[in-house]
């Protein structure tokens, strides 16, 4: 996130407050379509309800950080990535206890209202996210020249270190309870892949649709394609929260291979742009 701030300057966001339609639009796409869409594909699965749940949580847990990464090296808009990672980590505490809810009570005919907890969240949000992009835009506001040069190098750490961390989750997942945890992956894994790819074409679509510029149809497909498996993963398996492992799987294989088809489908995108 420093490394972001040092792509940055502050009239970046300012643009933002100044034409807010790009991040309604966003935030709407993120917090109804793309459940909506994750309900649809539950509805025509041929899985066990606790899965189909499991895939709606998943729709419930925008991208946090790594739609950031992803959107900055893309050169995507990351102002506008940023504020909406911003502003849906707190609209998450109302919309995934109601999506999860609803979850719940449409496939497995169950009441379940978790609480998140506020205050952690919210300051996660300051101390990973907002804290040190501003460092890095104070950097680049007093030194523009060392940022410069700090940020060449920054973008190829940035993307080693990303890999590192999805290696490691890929690694260090847990079969769990499953008996043949690979047959239930494999027949997991053609629906979360299309809830994946769903949710960047709609990102996409209404982008082209409302005439946004390049950067932005870059960044929309991102943000509401590439969702927290690490948290649908937490809200799910967790004894705090749902204690369900089966309702985890489809989070465990959904991040497995969502942040290479992000990048793909952005450079798929980007080329396409161009022609």
């Amino acid at each position: 996130m420093f490394t972001l701030g040092l792509s940055l300057r502050f009239r970046d966001f300012r643009r933002i407050v100044e034409q807010p339609k790009p991040l309604l639009i966003g935030l709407l796409s993120q917090m109804i379509l793309l459940p909506g869409i994750a309900f649809m594909i539950a509805h025509l699965a041929d899985l066990s309800p606790a899965i189909k749940a499991g895939i709606v949580v998943i729709a419930a847990c925008p991208g946090g950080a790594t739609s950031n990464l992803i959107t900055y090296h893309l050169k995507g808009d990351v102002p506008l990535s940023i504020s909406l990672t911003s502003l849906n980590s707190i609209i998450i505490l109302v919309t995934i206890p109601l999506i999860v809810f609803l979850a719940l009570k449409t496939f497995m005919h169950e009441s379940g209202f978790i609480e998140l907890p506020i205050k952690d969240t919210i300051f996660k949000i300051f101390y990973m996210i907002l804290i040190p992009t501003a460092i890095g835009m104070t950097v680049r506001r007093f030194y523009p020249r060392f940022a410069n040069e700090v940020e060449k190098y920054m973008k190829y750490i940035t993307t080693i270190l990303l890999a590192f961390v999805f290696a490691m989750v890929v690694f260090e997942k847990d079969n769990g309870g499953s008996d043949n945890p690979f047959d239930i992956y494999l027949k997991v894994a053609p629906y979360v892949f299309a809830l994946n790819v769903l949710g960047m074409i709609t990102g996409y679509v209404i982008a082209r649709l409302l005439r946004f510029n390049k950067k932005k149809q870059i960044t929309l497909p991102v943000e509401v394609g590439i969702q927290n498996s690490a948290l649908a993963i937490t809200i799910t398996s967790s004894p705090v929260f749902l204690g369900n492992y089966d309702m985890a799987i489809p989070a465990l294989v959904y991040g497995l291979f969502t942040f290479f088809n992000a990048v793909l489908f952005g450079l798929i995108i980007k080329k396409w742009l161009k022609a």
